[in-house]
């Protein structure tokens, strides 16, 4: 299956393909093999770098996959989280916070996003605890899609909550330096 996935603000193509009960995972010219297990919010992966450039059709390993593991095996236990009005996820990697948007319908080609399937006005809240370190929209701002509106500081990053189609700010409910809980409402944007 292909994705695009944003991921600090910026768009990557990716790839995924079940082999033998994991997983191939392209993004541009590299290609890892995962192992991954979820135990309630955290996912448990091993993740093998495969030698050589992706290509198309990954040959799946017949016998455990030994030919196409490089020997780099590394292990790494995520913390995921999900945000429902922005269909965000917040994974904790390490004690880094990354926001994550992740679209499976995308075409690589296509242009911008879509805002089907959403409709009413958009709740933007905190994926995490953190502080609101600025406020971008104020009431009766028109925005665009995929705008910043308010960026949230957590575990000393910072995550851009945008719109996600064009409309107007109706409200925010924020400012800058409050602390905030993860599902605080911050502002809400109306379709235009």
């Amino acid at each position: 299956m292909q994705y695009e996935v944003e991921v600090s603000g910026k768009l990557r193509q990716v790839r995924v393909t079940r082999r033998d009960g994991r997983f191939i995972v392209v993004v541009g010219e590299r290609q890892w093999l995962v192992d991954a297990a979820q135990v309630g919010s955290v996912l448990s992966l091993l993740i093998d770098d495969l030698a050589g450039p992706a290509t198309d059709s990954p040959v799946a390993p017949q016998t455990g996959g030994a030919a196409l593991n490089s020997g780099l095996t590394r292990s790494h236990e995520i913390a995921v989280g999900s945000d429902p009005a922005t269909g965000q996820f917040v994974f904790g990697i390490q004690t880094l916070p990354l926001t994550v948007a992740i679209n499976p319908r995308r075409r690589f080609a296509r242009g911008r996003d879509s805002a089907e399937g959403h409709s009413g006005p958009q709740r933007i809240v905190a994926p995490m605890p953190g502080k609101v370190v600025r406020v971008l929209g104020k009431s009766g701002d028109a925005v665009v899609h995929r705008q910043p509106v308010v960026v949230i500081e957590a575990m000393k990053m910072e995550n851009e909550l945008r719109a996600l189609r064009d409309g107007t700010v109706a409200e925010v409910l924020v400012q800058e330096g409050q602390s905030v809980e993860a599902g605080t409402l911050l502002a809400v944007i109306t379709p235009s």
